[in-house]
């Protein structure tokens, strides 16, 4: 036989290989099929799934995977496509490979806010105060205005009196005037952590705090 029809017979061979292949494979499906039913895409985690966490583009392209399996061995409610889960986060810790199913996914729960009127970077803090009724003189509450916050330290042992505005323009968030005379009053205000202690401090050493409205 010539080199020519060694090729062809060659050729012939491969293709007829080919074609064996295609169409055990192809029976091999059909009977996979006829079983288990038709594949049908999953999305699986490569990797774990915290809880709580928002599933966002890294990990659509890191952590999700699709995977064909029977339509019998699916379970019900397991996403198709890995950007269906985009901006849902897990309510249970998923390990790697497990399927990912809508039942397990619900929207992130909303960052906590500051208290109402507080403001971001400030925290109540509630003292004792002199004067408050004059805060109230005009009827209007006064609470959810601002104000500034004096420390006043009496004189003793050489040292004169001293007054300094620790706090100014603060949001005054609850007011309890003195019921009597002779009695101290208190404020609830919303201030940064270092004006929460220094007057914190100055309650602690005795000194007069009081709140002194802005126009």
């Amino acid at each position: 036989m010539s080199r020519r029809g060694r090729a062809l017979a060659f050729g012939a061979a491969a293709l007829a290989c080919a074609l064996l292949a295609v169409k055990v494979a192809t029976g091999y499906r059909s009977s996979v099929a006829a079983q288990y039913g038709d594949l049908q895409p999953v999305v699986v985690t490569a990797r774990e799934l915290p809880v709580g966490r928002p599933i966002g583009p890294a990990e659509i392209a890191e952590v999700l995977e699709i995977r064909r399996v029977p339509a019998r061995f699916a379970p019900p409610g397991a996403l198709s496509h890995p950007d269906d889960a985009l901006g849902q986060a897990p309510a249970t810790t998923l390990p790697a490979g497990s399927y990912l199913l809508a039942a397990l996914l619900a929207p992130p729960a909303p960052e906590p806010s500051p208290a109402a009127g507080v403001g971001a970077g400030k925290r109540p803090v509630q003292v004792a105060v002199a004067g408050a009724e004059a805060l109230v003189a005009g009827g209007a509450s006064p609470e959810g205005t601002k104000v500034d916050v004096v420390v006043a330290r009496a004189s003793g042992l050489g040292d004169r009196a001293r007054t300094r505005i620790v706090a100014a323009g603060v949001r005054l968030l609850a007011l309890s005037p003195a019921k009597a005379p002779g009695e101290g009053g208190s404020a609830t205000l919303a201030v940064t952590r270092e004006q929460a202690l220094e007057l914190i401090e100055a309650e602690a050493a005795s000194r007069q705090i009081r709140l002194l409205p802005r126009p």
